[in-house]
């Protein structure tokens, strides 16, 4: 049963460097450097964060599929709910790597990530 308690470890890391990572940059590193007269800091903090992001959500895929297998959670609503939360986080980050300027696109990522935390807890109970 350990190593299930390793493997949820690791999804619950990636998950808070993923959503955290967002809070961190919307509340402290964001409008500190929206100030700065070198704006290619921003892009430079933004484009690591965007590599630790990949490197998390394929963690959250791996983690995450083999404890729904492993726990036999497929077949669970909660579950269909949250991957389609997923799939719109998905395509915002992708919208907003198109259209960066647009900022409500980055809200929006925040709140549906806060969302499948929270049908995460849910799916964990």
């Amino acid at each position: 049963m350990a190593a299930w308690t390793l493997v949820r470890a690791i999804h619950l890391v990636a998950m808070a460097f993923f959503v955290g990572g967002q809070l961190l940059l919307a509340v402290a590193v964001v409008p500190v450097e929206r100030g700065s007269p070198d704006p290619e800091r921003l892009r430079a903090m933004a484009r690591r964060f965007g590599w630790g992001t990949l490197v998390a959500i394929a963690t959250l895929a791996a983690t995450g599929a083999a404890m729904a297998s492993h726990y036999d959670q497929w077949g669970d609503g909660t579950l269909h709910t949250k991957l389609g939360l997923v799939a719109v986080v998905a395509a915002l980050v992708i919208w907003h790597m198109r259209r960066p300027r647009l900022h409500a696109i980055e809200g929006a990522i925040f709140v549906v990530s806060l969302a499948i935390v929270w049908l995460g807890v849910e799916l964990a109970h």
